[in-house]
């Protein structure tokens, strides 16, 4: 544990020692306030709620997330650091899971920063807060497995461009298996196992359940099993890329 602590304080103290997390921060609290208020119509809708801001996130997250991820260890291979981390008294998956967690935070606190937006539609209307509560906690655990996917996709590469479009690419794949419109494509032909398997592949099924204010075990568990499933391919990716 002790180990752990040090690969996550060293990963999340880098994050503030550039000011590309101060970028971020700001972009996605500005952009939350942009979706919020103006492009969700949050004020022509008159109902005080969070909704607009919630059905964005999942793609506020398919932009921003890749460029948190893609340095997590393609930065660390093209400087040659990952040798020396690698030579550290340290298993590998506290190396993955420390570098995630760091990540995961990181995300967390911009969601914390968003926490105006709550409290101005607590003074404009009453909304349902156990739903707003529970769309927070949905759009957390839906981080976690965008940073999940990115985490394994940069350390296939010392790239980090490649590692923004590879998580890009198989990000948006794992939104849009939830959208009607995939699932039509199947219906033709495919059994109906196999199409329900297909939308309960998507981020966007499981967080859309979660949003409504009901968190269900089988949607903790489907993001559990996403992040653990990416992480172990990580420590994978990063023993095979060792051996190299």
């Amino acid at each position: 544990m002790n180990a752990l602590k040090v690969v996550l304080g060293r990963e999340l103290s880098s994050y503030f020692a550039t000011p590309v997390a101060y970028i971020f921060l700001v972009i996605f609290l500005m952009l939350s306030g942009v979706f919020t208020f103006y492009i969700g119509q949050f004020f022509e809708r008159g109902q005080a709620d969070l909704v607009a801001f919630f059905n964005f996130v999942p793609w506020l997250y398919l932009v921003l997330i890749p460029a948190v991820t893609m340095r997590l260890w393609s930065e660390e291979r093209r400087s040659g650091t990952i040798e020396l981390l690698m030579t550290l008294p340290l298993a590998t998956w506290q190396v993955v899971l420390g570098k995630f967690l760091a990540a995961w935070l990181f995300v967390g606190l911009a969601l914390v920063l968003t926490f105006p937006l709550w409290i101005t539609v607590n003074y404009l209307g009453s909304p349902d807060n156990g739903v707003i509560l529970g769309a927070y906690i949905g759009a957390w655990l839906m981080s976690g497995g965008f940073l999940a996917v990115g985490s394994c996709l940069s350390a296939l590469s010392k790239n980090q461009i490649v590692a923004f479009i590879l998580t890009l690419v198989v990000s948006f794949v794992l939104v849009v298996t939830g959208f009607p419109i995939v699932q039509d494509a199947f219906s033709g032909w495919a059994p109906l196992w196999l199409i329900d398997a297909v939308a309960n592949l998507s981020f966007l099924t499981h967080f859309t359940a979660i949003s409504r204010g009901v968190i269900d075990v089988r949607d903790l568990v489907y993001f559990a099993a996403m992040i653990g499933i990416w992480l172990y391919a990580t420590s994978l990716v990063v023993d095979l890329k060792k051996a190299d």
